[in-house]
Parts: C-alpha cells; sequence; structure tokens
C-alpha cells in the first residue's frame, strides 16, 4: 500500500468509525435537540470520510469507499483508538467527541495548507465543519461541568476515562514522518499544543480536573484495536457481507 494511502485511509477511518458511533444515538439521546445534533455531527463525519476513502480508492487504483468501508476486516482499519470507544452515557459521548473535535480542527487547520491539492480540498471544507462540532461538543461540556453534581461527576469520570486514548493522537510514525516532510501530511506531534491549549481551558472554563497522567493506549492506526470495534463492524458490515454487491 501506498504511503500516501495508508495516511488518507487513516482520516477516513477515523470519521467512520466515530459516525457509526454517533449515528446509535438516533432516537436515544436526552432531548430531541441533542438527538438531531449528534445525527447531524454523524451526517458530516461520514461525508469527510467518503471523501478520505474515495480519495484512498483512486490512489490505489482499486475498489472505491463502499469496498473499503464494508469489505475490510477489524485489523484493516487504521483508525484511532479514541473513535471506537462506546457511546456509555452521555458525558462519555461528549467527552469522547471533545476530544476528537479538538483534534480535528488543529489537524485541519494545518492539512489546508497541504500540498497535496485533494487532501488540502477535503480538509478546507471539514475545518467548517468540525469547528461546529467543538462548538458543540465543548458547550455541552461546560453545562455538565458546571450543572448538578451528578453531571459533573458523570463528565469527570469520563475525561477520566478516555483520557489514556488521548496520547495516540500525537504519536508519528514513518507513514507521518515521510508525508509531513514532503509537506503533504501534517506531524501530530505539532498538533499537540493547539489540542492541550484548547483542552485545558475547556476543563477549566467546565470547572473539571486535569487527568493525572495515564498509562496510554495507542495501537489503532496500525490495526490493533481494543475489543469495541469488532463488534460495532459486524454490526455496520453485515449487510454487505450477507449479500455482497448488492444495490438498493
Amino acid at each position: 500500500m501506498k504511503t500516501l494511502t495508508a495516511y488518507v485511509l487513516r482520516l477516513g477511518d477515523n470519521g467512520l468509525v466515530l459516525s457509526q458511533r454517533l449515528g446509535a444515538w438516533c432516537g436515544h439521546a436526552p432531548e430531541l435537540e441533542i438527538d438531531l445534533a449528534l445525527a447531524n455531527i454523524g451526517l458530516d463525519l461520514l461525508g469527510q470520510a467518503r471523501n478520505f476513502l474515495t480519495y484512498a480508492a483512486e490512489l490505489e487504483g482499486d475498489g472505491d469507499e463502499d469496498s473499503l468501508a464494508f469489505g475490510r476486516d477489524e485489523r484493516q482499519f487504521s483508525n484511532l483508538l479514541l473513535v471506537e470507544q462506546p457511546n456509555g452515557n452521555f458525558a462519555d459521548t461528549i467527552a469522547r467527541q471533545y476530544f476528537i473535535d479538538a483534534w480535528h480542527v488543529a489537524l485541519y487547520s494545518r492539512l489546508v495548507q497541504s500540498r497535496d491539492a485533494q487532501l488540502a480540498a477535503i480538509a478546507a471544507k471539514s475545518l467548517k465543519e468540525v469547528r461546529y462540532h467543538l462548538r458543540f461538543s465543548r458547550g455541552w461540556l461546560e453545562r455538565l461541568g458546571n450543572g448538578t453534581a451528578l453531571s459533573a461527576e458523570r463528565m469527570q469520570q469520563a475525561i477520566n476515562e478516555l483520557w489514556r486514548f488521548t496520547g495516540e493522537l500525537f504519536e508519528a510514525d514513518d507513514v507521518d514522518l515521510a508525508l509531513s516532510e514532503e509537506g503533504i501530511a501534517v506531524d501530530p506531534r505539532t498538533l499537540r499544543d493547539a489540542w492541550e491549549a484548547e483542552i485545558m481551558t475547556g476543563l477549566k472554563d467546565a470547572a473539571l480536573t486535569v487527568p493525572e497522567e495515564a498509562a496510554y493506549r495507542s495501537g489503532g492506526r496500525q490495526g490493533l484495536h481494543t475489543e469495541h470495534l469488532g463488534p460495532m463492524l459486524a454490526e455496520m458490515q453485515y449487510l454487505q457481507r450477507v449479500y455482497p454487491g448488492q444495490q438498493w
């Protein structure tokens, strides 16, 4: 697989997996407005995933967005571990979303300058969307953190539980380093300062505390996932696996 294809697949898989998680909230969110907001954010992420996966298929000269989404096995997915974590309660979903939204804004703000015209164009369109996503997740972070004792407790628990998956956001491997040297990709290590500035301010405004250093989990981009991705993919890919190539 080409280095650029691997990089594009990572970005596409992040959006695809997280969009599936958010889609599961449809009809189950605490309020109708939240239900619609989470569904719309999920659709934004799905649209971003389609753009990245379509580009990856073009780079390889094989398959399309559907074959990449529904025809790959768990070990072939290269998404971050953070996005595959279960929805849990509403606070868990908000913590997961806030962490990834802050990272997306930092990433796409840099990726718009990519020497790869297609990547730059996808990033420019996505940046407008993820800035809204961040306003939404941070807004609810502050509401829950500054709300009742119960809501603050659950929000802090969610932050603490998911913190161990944030270290992976800034890990750089050969793919990142090679493409960033060419001005195509973004070295994830350079995103840490912007991400931490947003997170530290957001947690402070929400009267929440920064978790202590944890034993960070990683490996998602190398296909080493948690126990949560397999069952989600089994559900997502069921129809295409049972009736391959069918159209409705």
